[in-house]
């Protein structure tokens, strides 16, 4: 039984979250670093709707370049920022 325990400690293993490799042995509370939500393409259309309206939409090649472009999560506006959310790692085995 140890040894079984043991062995699927070092057993690498791919996160759903991130896509990184991880061990059971070294997950911790802050190994996993991901964006919760899309990157994501925010135009406003003063011809058709009121000023407060928005469309939120994956970004597409198609998209006019004076659309706001970042992640809806935190903001950020760099397509390859860190993620704005830590947690263990979590793989698609669990």
């Amino acid at each position: 039984m140890e040894m079984e325990r043991k062995t699927k400690e070092m057993e690498e293993k791919l996160c759903r979250r991130c896509k990184g490799s991880y061990r059971d042995s070294s997950n911790n509370a802050s190994s996993c670093r991901f964006h919760p939500s899309f990157f994501v393409c925010r135009r406003h259309d003063d011809q058709t709707e009121p000023v407060l309206t928005f469309w939120y939409y994956e970004l597409g090649p198609e998209d006019p370049p004076y659309a706001a472009k970042f992640y809806d999560c935190c903001g950020a506006e760099d397509p390859n920022a860190p993620g704005c959310v830590t947690t263990p790692h979590i793989s698609y085995d669990d």
